[in-house]
Protein backbone atom coordinates (compact mmCIF):
# COMPACT_ATOMS: atom_id res chain seq x y z
CA UNK A 1 0.00 0.00 0.00
CA UNK A 2 2.68 2.41 0.86
CA UNK A 3 4.20 1.63 -2.75
CA UNK A 4 1.02 2.49 -4.33
CA UNK A 5 0.17 5.28 -2.42
CA UNK A 6 3.90 6.84 -3.97
CA UNK A 7 3.16 5.47 -7.64
CA UNK A 8 0.23 7.82 -7.53
CA UNK A 9 1.80 10.83 -5.59
CA UNK A 10 4.67 10.30 -8.35
CA UNK A 11 1.95 10.09 -10.88
CA UNK A 12 0.41 13.19 -10.21
CA UNK A 13 3.80 15.47 -9.21
CA UNK A 14 4.72 14.33 -12.29
CA UNK A 15 1.17 15.71 -14.38
CA UNK A 16 1.30 18.87 -12.24
CA UNK A 17 5.57 19.32 -13.44
CA UNK A 18 4.69 19.62 -17.00
CA UNK A 19 3.16 17.82 -19.98
CA UNK A 20 0.68 15.35 -18.42
CA UNK A 21 0.88 11.23 -18.29
CA UNK A 22 -1.78 10.24 -20.49
CA UNK A 23 -3.25 8.66 -16.99
CA UNK A 24 -3.30 11.53 -15.25
CA UNK A 25 -6.90 12.80 -16.38
CA UNK A 26 -8.03 9.53 -15.02
CA UNK A 27 -6.93 9.60 -11.38
CA UNK A 28 -9.72 9.37 -9.15
CA UNK A 29 -7.71 10.37 -5.72
CA UNK A 30 -5.94 13.44 -7.08
CA UNK A 31 -6.99 15.00 -3.66
CA UNK A 32 -5.51 12.30 -1.51
CA UNK A 33 -2.41 12.46 -3.97
CA UNK A 34 -1.98 16.04 -3.98
CA UNK A 35 -2.10 15.99 -0.15
CA UNK A 36 0.32 13.68 0.25
CA UNK A 37 2.95 14.28 -2.00
CA UNK A 38 2.78 18.37 -0.19
CA UNK A 39 2.49 16.93 3.24
CA UNK A 40 5.61 14.42 2.63
CA UNK A 41 8.29 16.53 4.52
CA UNK A 42 8.86 20.05 5.63
CA UNK A 43 11.70 20.66 2.93
CA UNK A 44 8.89 22.02 0.45
CA UNK A 45 7.69 24.72 3.00
CA UNK A 46 10.98 25.32 3.87
CA UNK A 47 12.20 25.65 0.35
CA UNK A 48 8.94 26.69 -1.34
CA UNK A 49 9.08 24.33 -3.92
CA UNK A 50 6.14 22.04 -3.99
CA UNK A 51 7.75 19.26 -5.61
CA UNK A 52 11.50 18.79 -3.56
CA UNK A 53 9.58 17.35 -0.87
CA UNK A 54 9.65 13.35 -1.82
CA UNK A 55 12.12 11.28 -3.83
CA UNK A 56 9.51 8.37 -5.87
CA UNK A 57 10.13 5.16 -5.54
CA UNK A 58 11.48 3.88 -8.75
CA UNK A 59 9.49 1.79 -11.14
CA UNK A 60 9.70 -1.70 -11.13
CA UNK A 61 10.69 -2.87 -14.24
CA UNK A 62 8.83 -5.68 -15.33
CA UNK A 63 11.38 -7.43 -18.87
CA UNK A 64 14.69 -7.04 -19.23
CA UNK A 65 14.17 -5.56 -22.92
CA UNK A 66 14.60 -7.74 -26.00
CA UNK A 67 17.48 -8.52 -27.90
CA UNK A 68 17.06 -5.53 -30.64
CA UNK A 69 16.93 -3.37 -27.35
CA UNK A 70 20.26 -4.48 -26.01
CA UNK A 71 21.95 -3.35 -29.21
CA UNK A 72 20.05 -0.45 -29.38
CA UNK A 73 21.62 2.43 -27.08
CA UNK A 74 18.24 4.73 -27.59
CA UNK A 75 18.78 8.26 -26.51
CA UNK A 76 15.99 11.37 -26.41
CA UNK A 77 16.50 15.06 -26.91
CA UNK A 78 15.19 18.43 -27.95
CA UNK A 79 18.07 19.19 -30.54
CA UNK A 80 21.23 18.26 -32.59
CA UNK A 81 23.41 19.77 -29.62
CA UNK A 82 24.18 16.69 -27.51
CA UNK A 83 24.36 14.31 -30.76
CA UNK A 84 27.10 16.90 -31.84
CA UNK A 85 29.00 16.12 -28.88
CA UNK A 86 28.73 12.60 -28.29
CA UNK A 87 29.68 12.22 -32.16
CA UNK A 88 32.64 14.59 -32.23
CA UNK A 89 34.30 13.70 -28.80
CA UNK A 90 32.99 10.14 -27.43
CA UNK A 91 35.94 7.89 -28.19
CA UNK A 92 33.87 5.10 -28.96
CA UNK A 93 31.66 6.71 -31.71
CA UNK A 94 32.35 4.86 -34.62
CA UNK A 95 32.90 7.80 -37.35
CA UNK A 96 33.55 5.53 -39.90
CA UNK A 97 30.54 3.33 -39.51
CA UNK A 98 27.87 6.10 -39.35
CA UNK A 99 29.15 8.02 -42.37
CA UNK A 100 30.13 11.09 -40.13
CA UNK A 101 32.18 13.84 -41.03
CA UNK A 102 32.34 17.94 -40.72
CA UNK A 103 32.60 20.42 -43.65
CA UNK A 104 34.64 23.05 -43.39
CA UNK A 105 31.95 25.25 -42.27
CA UNK A 106 30.86 22.70 -39.53
CA UNK A 107 27.90 20.98 -40.98
CA UNK A 108 27.60 17.64 -40.55
CA UNK A 109 26.78 14.94 -42.24
CA UNK A 110 25.67 11.09 -40.49
CA UNK A 111 25.04 8.22 -42.22
CA UNK A 112 21.34 6.51 -42.16
CA UNK A 113 22.48 4.43 -39.22
CA UNK A 114 24.81 5.37 -36.54
CA UNK A 115 26.85 2.80 -34.37
CA UNK A 116 29.45 2.51 -31.47
CA UNK A 117 32.65 0.84 -32.19
CA UNK A 118 31.24 -2.34 -30.20
CA UNK A 119 28.52 -2.90 -33.02
CA UNK A 120 25.41 -0.94 -30.89
CA UNK A 121 23.04 1.12 -32.66
CA UNK A 122 22.16 4.51 -31.56
CA UNK A 123 18.92 5.67 -32.31
CA UNK A 124 18.15 9.48 -31.31
CA UNK A 125 14.40 10.18 -30.15
CA UNK A 126 13.96 14.17 -31.15
CA UNK A 127 10.96 16.34 -29.90
CA UNK A 128 11.26 20.05 -30.42
CA UNK A 129 11.20 21.62 -27.03
CA UNK A 130 8.44 24.51 -27.16
CA UNK A 131 5.54 24.34 -25.64
CA UNK A 132 6.05 21.55 -23.45
CA UNK A 133 6.70 18.79 -26.57
CA UNK A 134 9.69 17.27 -25.70
CA UNK A 135 8.43 16.42 -21.79
CA UNK A 136 4.94 15.07 -23.54
CA UNK A 137 6.70 12.66 -25.50
CA UNK A 138 9.31 11.76 -22.78
CA UNK A 139 6.63 11.63 -20.12
CA UNK A 140 4.75 9.10 -22.25
CA UNK A 141 7.57 7.07 -23.08
CA UNK A 142 9.06 6.57 -19.66
CA UNK A 143 5.41 5.67 -18.11
CA UNK A 144 5.84 3.04 -20.82
CA UNK A 145 9.44 1.67 -19.80
CA UNK A 146 8.63 -0.96 -17.71
CA UNK A 147 6.81 -3.13 -19.85
CA UNK A 148 8.58 -2.34 -23.35
CA UNK A 149 10.66 -4.36 -24.83
CA UNK A 150 12.55 -1.41 -26.53
CA UNK A 151 14.11 0.41 -23.18
CA UNK A 152 15.07 4.31 -23.27
CA UNK A 153 18.67 4.42 -21.99
CA UNK A 154 19.49 7.86 -22.15
CA UNK A 155 17.36 11.18 -21.84
CA UNK A 156 18.37 14.70 -21.51
CA UNK A 157 17.02 17.28 -19.60
CA UNK A 158 17.17 21.30 -19.11
CA UNK A 159 17.17 23.38 -15.77
CA UNK A 160 13.71 24.49 -16.12
CA UNK A 161 12.23 21.16 -15.60
CA UNK A 162 15.01 18.81 -14.48
CA UNK A 163 13.78 18.53 -11.07
CA UNK A 164 10.81 17.11 -12.40
CA UNK A 165 12.41 14.27 -13.43
CA UNK A 166 15.24 14.07 -10.60
CA UNK A 167 12.47 13.34 -7.92
CA UNK A 168 10.22 11.31 -10.09
CA UNK A 169 10.53 7.47 -10.51
CA UNK A 170 12.28 7.29 -14.24
CA UNK A 171 16.00 8.03 -13.20
CA UNK A 172 19.04 5.92 -12.45
CA UNK A 173 21.03 7.56 -9.59
CA UNK A 174 24.32 8.35 -11.64
CA UNK A 175 26.43 6.52 -8.10
CA UNK A 176 24.06 3.57 -9.22
CA UNK A 177 25.65 3.44 -12.21
CA UNK A 178 29.15 3.33 -10.56
CA UNK A 179 30.52 6.88 -11.46
CA UNK A 180 32.05 8.29 -7.99
CA UNK A 181 32.42 11.25 -6.39
CA UNK A 182 36.44 11.52 -6.85
CA UNK A 183 34.94 11.38 -10.63
CA UNK A 184 32.84 14.52 -10.16
CA UNK A 185 34.86 16.15 -7.87
CA UNK A 186 36.09 18.94 -10.61
CA UNK A 187 32.34 19.66 -11.82
CA UNK A 188 30.80 22.84 -10.76
CA UNK A 189 28.17 22.80 -7.54
CA UNK A 190 25.56 24.30 -9.15
CA UNK A 191 25.46 21.84 -12.50
CA UNK A 192 25.00 18.89 -9.57
CA UNK A 193 22.91 20.95 -7.29
CA UNK A 194 19.95 20.98 -10.13
CA UNK A 195 20.14 17.29 -10.65
CA UNK A 196 20.46 16.45 -7.24
CA UNK A 197 17.12 15.10 -5.64
CA UNK A 198 15.30 15.78 -2.21
CA UNK A 199 17.26 12.44 -0.24
CA UNK A 200 20.88 14.18 -1.82
CA UNK A 201 20.82 11.73 -4.55
CA UNK A 202 23.12 12.76 -7.67
CA UNK A 203 20.51 11.93 -10.85
CA UNK A 204 22.39 13.47 -13.32
CA UNK A 205 25.46 14.89 -15.45
CA UNK A 206 26.23 17.68 -17.76
CA UNK A 207 29.24 18.78 -19.90
CA UNK A 208 28.75 22.25 -19.77
CA UNK A 209 28.44 24.88 -16.87
CA UNK A 210 26.39 28.43 -18.82
CA UNK A 211 27.44 31.00 -16.61
CA UNK A 212 26.05 34.36 -18.35
CA UNK A 213 27.61 37.77 -19.93
CA UNK A 214 26.71 40.87 -21.99
CA UNK A 215 27.84 40.81 -26.01
CA UNK A 216 28.23 44.17 -27.05
CA UNK A 217 28.95 45.49 -30.62
CA UNK A 218 32.67 47.17 -30.03
CA UNK A 219 31.93 49.67 -32.98
CA UNK A 220 29.21 50.92 -31.51
CA UNK A 221 30.76 50.99 -28.19
CA UNK A 222 33.82 53.06 -29.65
CA UNK A 223 31.15 55.70 -31.16
CA UNK A 224 29.01 56.29 -28.27
CA UNK A 225 30.96 55.19 -25.16
CA UNK A 226 34.27 56.42 -26.60
CA UNK A 227 35.71 53.35 -26.02
CA UNK A 228 35.27 49.46 -26.86
CA UNK A 229 38.08 48.35 -24.03
CA UNK A 230 35.59 45.57 -21.57
CA UNK A 231 36.74 46.72 -18.50
CA UNK A 232 35.69 50.35 -19.36
CA UNK A 233 32.46 49.63 -21.11
CA UNK A 234 31.49 47.36 -18.13
CA UNK A 235 32.50 50.40 -15.42
CA UNK A 236 29.07 51.83 -17.37
CA UNK A 237 27.05 48.73 -17.56
CA UNK A 238 28.04 47.92 -13.60
CA UNK A 239 23.96 48.48 -12.86
CA UNK A 240 21.16 48.53 -13.91
CA UNK A 241 20.79 52.46 -13.34
CA UNK A 242 24.00 53.07 -15.73
CA UNK A 243 22.84 50.42 -18.00
CA UNK A 244 19.95 52.47 -18.40
CA UNK A 245 21.46 55.75 -18.67
CA UNK A 246 23.58 53.76 -21.60
CA UNK A 247 20.64 52.92 -22.83
CA UNK A 248 19.16 56.23 -23.46
CA UNK A 249 22.21 57.56 -25.10
CA UNK A 250 22.38 54.99 -27.60
CA UNK A 251 18.77 55.83 -28.53
CA UNK A 252 20.16 59.43 -28.75
CA UNK A 253 22.94 58.33 -31.47
CA UNK A 254 20.67 56.16 -33.65
CA UNK A 255 20.94 52.69 -32.17
CA UNK A 256 18.75 50.56 -30.14
CA UNK A 257 20.39 49.34 -26.63
CA UNK A 258 18.98 45.55 -26.87
CA UNK A 259 16.82 44.13 -29.48
CA UNK A 260 13.47 42.81 -28.17
CA UNK A 261 11.33 42.39 -25.25
CA UNK A 262 13.07 39.01 -24.07
CA UNK A 263 16.48 40.03 -23.97
CA UNK A 264 17.40 40.78 -20.47
CA UNK A 265 14.47 38.34 -19.48
CA UNK A 266 17.21 35.44 -18.05
CA UNK A 267 19.07 38.71 -15.98
CA UNK A 268 15.93 39.01 -13.90
CA UNK A 269 14.35 35.23 -13.95
CA UNK A 270 17.70 33.53 -12.56
CA UNK A 271 17.66 36.29 -9.72
CA UNK A 272 14.35 35.60 -8.24
CA UNK A 273 13.95 35.66 -4.36
CA UNK A 274 11.61 32.23 -4.77
CA UNK A 275 10.36 29.43 -6.47
CA UNK A 276 7.81 29.87 -9.46
CA UNK A 277 5.61 27.96 -7.19
CA UNK A 278 5.34 27.74 -3.41
CA UNK A 279 4.33 24.57 -1.15
CA UNK A 280 0.79 25.68 -1.22
CA UNK A 281 0.81 24.87 -5.03
CA UNK A 282 0.33 28.82 -5.66
CA UNK A 283 2.32 30.55 -8.68
CA UNK A 284 4.23 33.70 -7.11
CA UNK A 285 5.42 36.52 -9.38
CA UNK A 286 8.62 37.22 -8.26
CA UNK A 287 9.07 41.24 -7.72
CA UNK A 288 12.47 40.62 -10.06
CA UNK A 289 9.91 39.41 -12.73
CA UNK A 290 8.15 43.09 -12.21
CA UNK A 291 10.61 44.45 -12.85
CA UNK A 292 11.59 43.20 -16.17
CA UNK A 293 8.17 43.70 -17.20
CA UNK A 294 8.86 47.56 -15.83
CA UNK A 295 11.99 47.81 -17.48
CA UNK A 296 10.93 46.37 -20.69
CA UNK A 297 7.60 48.64 -20.93
CA UNK A 298 9.93 51.82 -20.70
CA UNK A 299 12.54 50.28 -23.05
CA UNK A 300 9.41 49.29 -25.77
CA UNK A 301 7.62 53.45 -24.99
CA UNK A 302 11.32 55.26 -25.31
CA UNK A 303 12.63 53.02 -28.52
CA UNK A 304 15.50 51.73 -26.42
CA UNK A 305 14.81 48.00 -27.78
CA UNK A 306 13.90 47.29 -31.77
CA UNK A 307 10.72 45.13 -31.15
CA UNK A 308 11.70 41.64 -31.93
CA UNK A 309 10.93 38.60 -29.69
CA UNK A 310 13.47 36.22 -29.34
CA UNK A 311 14.57 33.73 -32.29
CA UNK A 312 12.77 35.49 -34.69
CA UNK A 313 13.97 36.28 -38.34
CA UNK A 314 14.50 40.55 -36.80
CA UNK A 315 16.26 39.51 -33.64
CA UNK A 316 18.32 37.25 -35.47
CA UNK A 317 19.57 39.75 -38.18
CA UNK A 318 20.28 42.79 -35.98
CA UNK A 319 22.99 40.79 -33.94
CA UNK A 320 24.86 41.16 -37.93
CA UNK A 321 27.36 44.04 -38.65
CA UNK A 322 24.10 45.15 -40.00
CA UNK A 323 22.05 45.61 -37.41
CA UNK A 324 21.60 48.80 -34.99
CA UNK A 325 21.49 46.97 -31.95
CA UNK A 326 24.57 47.34 -29.20
CA UNK A 327 24.14 44.31 -27.19
CA UNK A 328 22.42 41.01 -26.42
CA UNK A 329 22.42 39.13 -23.03
CA UNK A 330 24.15 35.30 -23.77
CA UNK A 331 25.50 32.78 -21.85
CA UNK A 332 28.82 30.27 -22.80
CA UNK A 333 26.18 28.39 -25.94
CA UNK A 334 24.79 31.45 -27.20
CA UNK A 335 27.93 33.23 -27.54
CA UNK A 336 30.16 30.68 -29.46
CA UNK A 337 26.78 29.14 -31.53
CA UNK A 338 23.86 31.42 -31.61
CA UNK A 339 25.67 35.05 -31.66
CA UNK A 340 28.73 33.70 -33.70
CA UNK A 341 26.59 32.35 -36.53
CA UNK A 342 24.59 35.58 -36.60
CA UNK A 343 26.98 37.98 -36.51
CA UNK A 344 28.60 36.27 -39.71
CA UNK A 345 32.18 38.14 -38.74
CA UNK A 346 34.76 37.96 -36.12
CA UNK A 347 35.83 40.66 -34.01
CA UNK A 348 32.37 42.66 -34.32
CA UNK A 349 31.64 41.94 -30.68
CA UNK A 350 33.26 42.12 -27.19
CA UNK A 351 31.93 41.02 -23.79
CA UNK A 352 31.67 42.29 -20.62
CA UNK A 353 30.02 40.85 -17.27
CA UNK A 354 26.74 43.24 -17.57
CA UNK A 355 24.93 44.81 -14.81
CA UNK A 356 23.84 41.33 -12.54
CA UNK A 357 25.31 38.15 -12.78
CA UNK A 358 23.17 35.33 -14.16
CA UNK A 359 23.27 31.77 -15.75
CA UNK A 360 20.97 30.27 -19.03
CA UNK A 361 20.63 27.18 -19.81
CA UNK A 362 22.29 23.71 -19.87
CA UNK A 363 21.68 20.38 -21.08
CA UNK A 364 22.03 17.01 -18.10
CA UNK A 365 22.54 13.61 -18.91
CA UNK A 366 20.32 10.94 -17.16
CA UNK A 367 20.37 7.50 -17.33
CA UNK A 368 16.46 5.76 -17.56
CA UNK A 369 15.59 3.54 -14.94
CA UNK A 370 15.35 0.18 -17.12
CA UNK A 371 18.23 0.82 -19.61
CA UNK A 372 19.59 -2.20 -20.60
CA UNK A 373 22.61 -0.28 -21.75
CA UNK A 374 23.74 0.94 -18.54
CA UNK A 375 27.65 0.61 -18.73
CA UNK A 376 27.20 2.50 -21.70
CA UNK A 377 25.13 5.00 -20.45
CA UNK A 378 28.06 5.34 -17.51
CA UNK A 379 30.89 5.10 -20.33
CA UNK A 380 29.73 8.53 -22.19
CA UNK A 381 29.12 10.15 -18.78
CA UNK A 382 32.68 9.56 -17.79
CA UNK A 383 34.21 10.22 -20.72
CA UNK A 384 31.74 14.09 -21.36
CA UNK A 385 31.84 14.78 -17.83
CA UNK A 386 34.69 13.76 -16.09
CA UNK A 387 37.39 13.34 -18.61
CA UNK A 388 39.17 17.12 -18.48
CA UNK A 389 41.61 16.18 -21.86
CA UNK A 390 37.99 16.02 -23.35
CA UNK A 391 36.77 18.78 -21.70
CA UNK A 392 39.47 20.74 -22.55
CA UNK A 393 39.40 20.11 -26.08
CA UNK A 394 35.11 20.97 -26.78
CA UNK A 395 35.98 24.33 -25.35
CA UNK A 396 38.99 24.87 -27.57
CA UNK A 397 37.05 23.45 -30.36
CA UNK A 398 33.46 25.40 -30.14
CA UNK A 399 34.63 27.99 -27.03
CA UNK A 400 31.58 25.98 -25.08
CA UNK A 401 32.27 26.19 -21.40
CA UNK A 402 32.92 22.63 -19.91
CA UNK A 403 32.41 21.66 -16.76
CA UNK A 404 35.09 21.07 -15.21
CA UNK A 405 36.93 23.45 -13.16
CA UNK A 406 40.35 22.67 -13.66
CA UNK A 407 40.44 22.51 -17.48
CA UNK A 408 38.70 25.92 -17.35
CA UNK A 409 41.00 27.52 -15.04
CA UNK A 410 43.88 26.13 -17.16
CA UNK A 411 42.39 27.59 -19.99
CA UNK A 412 41.69 30.79 -18.45
CA UNK A 413 45.32 32.05 -17.92
CA UNK A 414 45.94 32.72 -22.00
CA UNK A 415 42.49 31.50 -23.94
CA UNK A 416 41.81 33.57 -26.99
CA UNK A 417 38.16 34.10 -28.99
CA UNK A 418 39.29 34.27 -32.32
CA UNK A 419 35.46 35.77 -32.61
CA UNK A 420 35.84 37.33 -30.31
CA UNK A 421 38.56 39.50 -31.82
CA UNK A 422 41.02 37.67 -29.15
CA UNK A 423 38.99 38.29 -25.94
CA UNK A 424 39.47 35.56 -23.11
CA UNK A 425 35.82 35.52 -22.32
CA UNK A 426 36.98 32.19 -20.54
CA UNK A 427 38.31 34.05 -18.04
CA UNK A 428 35.14 35.42 -17.22
CA UNK A 429 33.32 32.35 -17.27
CA UNK A 430 35.76 31.15 -15.06
CA UNK A 431 34.96 34.00 -12.48
CA UNK A 432 31.54 33.86 -12.53
CA UNK A 433 30.98 30.12 -12.83
CA UNK A 434 31.68 29.68 -9.30
CA UNK A 435 29.09 32.36 -7.72
CA UNK A 436 25.95 30.62 -9.91
CA UNK A 437 22.83 29.66 -7.50
CA UNK A 438 20.47 27.19 -8.75
CA UNK A 439 18.30 27.44 -6.07
CA UNK A 440 15.37 28.85 -7.23
CA UNK A 441 14.40 26.64 -9.69
CA UNK A 442 11.62 24.32 -10.22
CA UNK A 443 10.07 21.64 -11.78
CA UNK A 444 7.36 24.36 -13.55
CA UNK A 445 9.89 26.32 -14.78
CA UNK A 446 9.77 26.48 -18.44
CA UNK A 447 5.87 26.62 -18.97
CA UNK A 448 6.00 29.75 -16.81
CA UNK A 449 8.25 31.52 -18.30
CA UNK A 450 6.95 30.76 -21.81
CA UNK A 451 3.51 32.47 -20.53
CA UNK A 452 4.66 35.12 -18.52
CA UNK A 453 7.04 35.84 -21.21
CA UNK A 454 4.06 35.54 -24.00
CA UNK A 455 1.46 37.16 -21.96
CA UNK A 456 3.42 40.15 -21.21
CA UNK A 457 4.20 40.67 -25.30
CA UNK A 458 0.72 41.52 -25.60
CA UNK A 459 1.47 44.61 -23.02
CA UNK A 460 4.81 45.69 -24.18
CA UNK A 461 2.96 46.28 -27.67
CA UNK A 462 0.03 47.99 -26.07
CA UNK A 463 -2.40 45.76 -26.71
CA UNK A 464 -3.97 45.12 -23.00
CA UNK A 465 -2.60 46.91 -19.57
CA UNK A 466 -0.68 45.37 -16.67
CA UNK A 467 -3.11 43.97 -14.48
CA UNK A 468 -4.49 42.46 -17.95
CA UNK A 469 -1.57 40.87 -19.14
CA UNK A 470 -1.14 39.64 -15.45
CA UNK A 471 -4.76 38.16 -15.24
CA UNK A 472 -4.19 36.38 -19.02
CA UNK A 473 -0.24 35.33 -17.83
CA UNK A 474 -2.10 33.19 -14.72
CA UNK A 475 -5.00 31.80 -16.56
CA UNK A 476 -2.56 30.45 -19.28
CA UNK A 477 -0.52 29.15 -16.49
CA UNK A 478 -3.43 27.12 -14.66
CA UNK A 479 -4.49 26.10 -17.62
CA UNK A 480 -1.32 23.88 -18.39
CA UNK A 481 -0.80 23.48 -14.66
CA UNK A 482 -4.27 22.32 -13.77
CA UNK A 483 -3.54 21.84 -10.02
CA UNK A 484 -1.61 25.34 -9.81
CA UNK A 485 -3.34 28.48 -8.45
CA UNK A 486 -2.35 32.50 -8.26
CA UNK A 487 -1.07 33.12 -5.41
CA UNK A 488 -3.47 35.38 -3.44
Amino acid sequence: MANLKKLLAGAMALCMAGAMFASCGDTKDDSNSKSDTKDGSKAAADDGNALKEEKLDAIEQNVEGNDESAKTLRIYTWNDEFKSRLRAYYPEYDKDASGYSVADDGTETVGDAEYLKDGTKIEWVTTPSADNAYQNKLDEDLKAQADSDNKIDMFLVEADYALKYVNGPYVMPVKDLGITDDELADQYQYTKDIVTDSNGVLEGVSWQATPGLFAYRRDIAKEVLGTDDPTEVQAQLADWDKFNEVAKKMKDAGYFMLSGYDDSYRTFSNNVSQPWVNSDYQIVVDDNLMKWVDQTKEYTENGYNNGTSLWDDQWNADQSAAGKVFGFFYSTWGINFTLAGNAGANDLYYVCEGPQAYYWGGTWMCAAQGTDNADTVADIMRALTCNKDIMLQITKDTQDYTNNKAAMEELAADFQSEFLGGQNHIALFTAAAPNIDASKIGPYDQGLNESFQAAFKDYFLGDVDKDTALANFYKSATEKYPDLSAAE
